[in-house]
């Protein structure tokens, strides 16, 4: 093969979905390479499971306001509470399957074409599953279906 030829995509396509990585492919220092994005990782799954231990110890039942506007105001801040913790329900799910492509070394590999994900972006979005490309690529298929 010529040095000069890229390294054919399919080598780590079909090992992307779930699969760990050849020992060829993993690098020697995996964990560590990831290690600050996996504090930041755990930092952030403690700080939302620490939010929602306050919510559920402080949790205050709905109050019953004489004025209707008062009521209102109270039931909206009320759902807009839980949209809140909706989104880091979902935010800790994600946090989980990326501390579990973490665990199994599948971590940083694009689920979609198979090639390494930039640290750079990991850094910047820890829970992502795809490279900029097939995210973009995704989001533009998304916009032509509505």
């Amino acid at each position: 093969m010529n040095m000069d030829q890229p390294v054919p995509r399919r080598s780590l396509k079909s090992q992307s979905k779930g699969r760990s990585l050849p020992e060829a492919h993993r690098g020697k220092g995996d964990e560590s390479k990831y290690a600050d994005i996996q504090a930041d990782l755990e930092r952030q799954r403690a700080d939302i499971l620490q939010e929602v231990e306050e919510v559920l110890t402080n949790r205050k039942g709905m109050d019953s306001f004489p004025d209707v506007s008062d009521q209102a105001s109270a039931e909206t801040d009320q759902n807009f509470s839980l949209r809140i913790r909706e989104r880091e329900q979902k935010l800790l799910k994600k946090i989980d399957e990326a501390l579990g492509r973490l665990a199994s070394h599948t971590y940083g590999i694009c689920e979609r074409c198979g090639e390494e994900i930039p640290h750079k972006r990991l850094k910047a979005r820890p829970v992502t599953t795809l490279c900029i490309e097939c995210k973009t690529r995704q989001e533009e298929e998304e916009r032509s279906r509505r």
